[in-house]
């Protein structure tokens, strides 16, 4: 049997101090992470050509075909604008930080 390789990048991205906002405040928490993903993470892994492989309860795991596009996704810079205006609209006792 012959095995075929391929190269691809994985990005490991969780939330930083859930457990913390989870004890604080469960369904804000839910409800902020669950906005969170649907108007700024997903549509981003889909426009960097992503597959979302996995998801935990604070965590995702992402393969990317291409080096190139998962850095870009990535990049602190690229993504905080759109971070920050979620963040905004979900208020200050329901920040979520990731960490990647």
């Amino acid at each position: 049997m012959t095995a075929t390789r391929r190269l691809a990048a994985i990005l490991a991205a969780d939330v930083a101090g859930y457990s913390r906002l989870i004890g604080a405040d469960e369904s804000g928490t839910l409800q902020a992470l669950k906005a969170i993903r649907a108007e700024l993470i997903d549509p981003k892994i889909a426009t960097y050509n992503g597959r979302l492989v996995k998801t935990t309860g604070d965590g995702l795991l992402v393969e990317f075909g291409s080096v190139v596009e998962c850095p870009a996704l990535c990049d602190p810079g690229a993504g905080r604008h759109g971070r920050a205006q979620c963040q905004d609209a979900c208020g200050q006792a329901h920040r979520v930080p990731h960490r990647n």
